[in-house]
């Protein structure tokens, strides 16, 4: 039903309703969004497949052919399970939260500093269809336009998602403010008047809220001590 939904809202989105910018944000933020995202949170059981890097390649496989076919609105929904099977695959090899909690502080320096100063800048700035290709659209009712968030936002979206079910974090709360963080990004983005903002380091800090006090107490955790060595691997 959320598949049917969605597909006929990008099907028709351009001959529904037209409102204000901000009724525009707001129906992005509220109800489009969650929307999408909520595919997520229904294949999130299957985050541990031993399938899930090939499932993650097909879907990419599929995006690629979508594409190149001018089907850009499929194209949307399989860009989204490459991201989201690869990022389950991608999680494999995180042991330890603390290591996802590092990653997450890192990646905003570098998400920020690519919108503003790096590749993504240049994309977005002389390279717009380049820029459609690495991302998802959420179409602006009654507009021929969209709002749109890049692969690498909805891979990490769906990574720390992932992680706070692997490691016994707050799955809800880490969906409902992760989602949450990208209608701001969009928001701010809106009311500052600019071409894009990186959606990254809310994406971090929704994270953290739902979970820092979690992730630093385990870290903080006294380690339990080896089992002592027996000499001659005799038992005592």
């Amino acid at each position: 039903m959320l598949v049917a939904g969605l597909g006929v809202y990008y099907a028709w989105s351009e001959s529904l309703w037209s409102a204000s910018t901000t009724w525009d944000v707001v129906f992005l933020s509220a109800a489009l969004i969650p929307a999408i995202f909520a595919l997520v949170w229904i294949v999130l059981p299957v985050w541990s497949s031993r399938l899930a890097f090939l499932l993650g390649l097909g879907f990419a496989v599929a995006a690629a052919a979508l594409t190149i076919g001018d089907q850009d609105a499929i194209a949307n929904f399989a860009k989204l399970g490459a991201t989201t099977f690869f990022a389950f695959w991608f999680l494999s090899f995180f042991e330890t939260a603390s290591w996802v909690a590092l990653v997450a502080v890192v990646i905003p320096w570098v998400d920020a500093w690519s919108v503003w100063r790096g590749p993504t800048h240049d994309i977005v700035t002389h390279r717009e269809h380049v820029f459609g290709t690495l991302s998802i659209a959420f179409p602006i009712p009654g507009e021929h336009d969209a709002a749109n968030l890049g692969l690498p936002d909805l891979l990490f979206f769906a990574l720390f998602l992932a992680a706070s079910v692997r490691f016994r974090l707050r799955p809800r709360l880490t969906w409902l403010l992760m989602v949450a963080s990208f209608g701001a990004t969009i928001a701010l983005a809106v009311a500052f008047s600019v071409n894009g903002l990186p959606a990254l380091p809310l994406l971090s800090a929704a994270f953290f809220l739902a979970n820092g006090d979690l992730i630093w107490r385990r870290a903080r955790a006294p380690q339990p001590a080896p089992p002592p060595a027996h000499e001659g691997g005799t038992k005592p």
